[in-house]
């Protein structure tokens, strides 16, 4: 697989050993996404998924805000006619066409707004700064949240809370996002909640076996797509066939010898 970076336009991509940083970059447009944007984070997902090296994923802004939302002037007709196609190698920016296998660690601040809570709703391990505003506004524009939150807002945060805020169209701020449980930490500002999603990512990457952590997602993502017993089901065989891997004797090795393993994802 070529570790060769993508050169988009409105997204930047910068590996970190084996965590891809994903920044938001139109920051002149408070990160609203437009047609070429979309396309962009598209890209950098199907890297995140289809580069062997890559065990984690960051996903944060650059500029004040993490995103205003739609560019609705730009998106608007594509949303009116339903045709909002992924690239050929990309994946689907709300993250709806799963399996996804690699995690994925988001980090809002500013502005994160109707999209933006799609997105962090989409990743596995979400932060915010203090101070982020938090709206779903969509039934304020006529329409609906079609990228998730209808989906995940009730799955994470409780049916009652995520009406109080899909149905009103209402600001709430990071405590309430923690409150609720859409975020699972609180930074003081935005550079302290990047610095603490890399370092989250890099605990994943580094200390953590890749195999495991696949098969930890995709154990997850089997229950809540196919009930308990789908994943019950699954559980001693797939744990039988880590056994057998490369990774999983490094990890007996290293707790024998009391030191920090080194694995490899074989």
């Amino acid at each position: 697989m070529s570790n060769a970076l993508p050169d988009l336009e409105t997204v930047t991509v910068e590996r970190d050993g084996h965590v891809l940083l994903i920044g938001l970059n139109r920051p002149h447009k408070r990160n609203a996404f437009n047609q070429a944007m979309l396309a962009d984070l598209a890209r950098a997902y199907g890297l995140l998924e289809s580069d062997a090296s890559v065990r984690a994923g960051v996903l944060f802004a650059h500029g004040d805000h993490f995103t205003g939302g739609l560019d609705l002037v730009d998106v608007g007709p594509n949303i009116a006619s339903g045709d909002l196609p992924a690239p050929a190698d990309g994946r689907d920016p709300w993250r709806l066409d799963g399996p996804w296998t690699t995690p994925l660690v988001a980090v809002a601040h500013g502005w994160c707004m109707t999209l933006g809570i799609e997105l962090l709703l989409a990743a596995d391990i979400r932060l915010a700064a203090r101070g982020t505003r938090f709206a779903q506004l969509e039934v304020q524009r006529g329409i609906y949240p079609f990228g998730g939150a209808t989906l995940r807002f009730p799955r994470e945060a409780g049916w009652g809370n995520a009406m109080r805020w899909l149905l009103t169209g209402d600001e709430f701020d990071a405590e309430e996002a923690h409150r609720m449980g859409m975020v699972q930490e609180v930074a003081d500002d935005a550079a302290a909640a990047l610095t603490r999603a890399r370092e989250i990512a890099n605990t994943i990457a580094e200390r953590a076996a890749p195999l495991g952590v696949r098969a930890t997602l995709a154990s997850a993502h089997l229950a809540r797509e196919q009930g308990d017993a789908a994943a019950i089901e699954r559980l001693r065989p797939d744990v039988a066939a880590l056994f057998g891997t490369a990774d999983a004797a490094e990890g007996v090795q290293s707790f024998v010898e009391r030191r920090q393993a080194r694995f490899e994802g074989r």
